[in-house]
């Protein structure tokens, strides 16, 4: 089974200024992450056998046009198991069912659902033959915010490992474009996550006892435009160490706890 791939430009503050939404190959065709009506999507749903839509986390640049395409289609609308009530609250129509990690939509051969929270505590994946879409959990260059409150970073680090581990053959990301080497996308991501971690780290052990003081010393380049993103990033990486009891955090000021991660 193959993905096809539409580009809808949409209000976000990913850098391409679109999310992509995806279609799956045959009958029964699943539509995720509808972000938004264009007219090539409007034609791809319009050719296609749709039969079911999901999203793969709520946030507004990947949900914004679900309920106009599952009223059009006669689809079946499916959300995270345990988060129905956000779902209908960011998408504006209750879904039909609810799937978790491994359910099949459809359930007779259909895509696989695969669990990656971390960048939003809902966010999940679809798997078929020919690779994962994979919302925001990986890009090709660059970066993912998984920033606090909603961001976990214990998850996100824990989604790019079972990412790594299951090894498919290409990510479908939500931004930028397809990633034809998922493993070593995946260990950069996580390099990147480990390397923040210890300046974070280095920070409060040096005295920095604010998150605003921990970003400080932590990044080191231009935050101008996205520097609420880098300090709700601080905040989770603290989060991620105060449960590993390398720092002590309240959620206002953070001290060393004594053991290195």
């Amino acid at each position: 089974m193959d993905w096809r791939r539409i580009d809808v430009p949409v209000e976000s503050r990913a850098p391409t200024g679109e999310t992509a939404a995806y279609l799956s190959a045959g009958p029964d065709a699943v539509l995720v992450d509808p972000a938004g009506r264009t007219a090539a999507l409007d034609d791809a749903v319009a050719a296609a056998d749709v039969a079911h839509v999901a999203v793969t986390h709520h946030h507004p640049d990947h949900v914004g046009a679900v309920a106009d395409y599952a009223r059009e289609t006669g689809a079946t609308v499916w959300a995270r198991r345990g988060r129905t009530d956000s779902f209908e609250a960011a998408t504006g129509v209750a879904p039909d069912r609810t799937f978790a990690d491994g359910t099949t939509v459809p359930a007779d051969g259909g895509v696989e659902v695969v669990d990656l929270p971390g960048h939003a505590p809902e966010h999940v994946g679809f798997a078929a033959a020919d690779g994962v879409v994979s919302g925001d959990v990986a890009v090709a260059e660059g970066s993912v915010v998984v920033g606090a409150p909603e961001g976990d970073m214990r998850a996100y680090c824990s989604s790019l490992r079972r990412l790594h581990a299951r090894d498919p053959t290409r990510l479908y990301p939500g931004h930028g474009p397809t990633i034809d080497a998922p493993r070593a996308v995946c260990r950069r991501l996580l390099d990147h996550r480990y390397r923040r971690e210890e300046r974070v780290l280095a920070a409060v052990e040096s005295g920095a006892a604010t998150a605003d003081g921990v970003l400080d010393r932590a990044y080191e380049k231009d935050l101008t435009g996205v520097r609420d993103l880098a300090l709700a990033t601080v905040v989770a990486h603290l989060e991620k160490l105060a449960v590993e009891g390398a720092v002590r955090w309240d959620g206002e000021r953070a001290e060393p706890g004594g053991r290195r991660p």
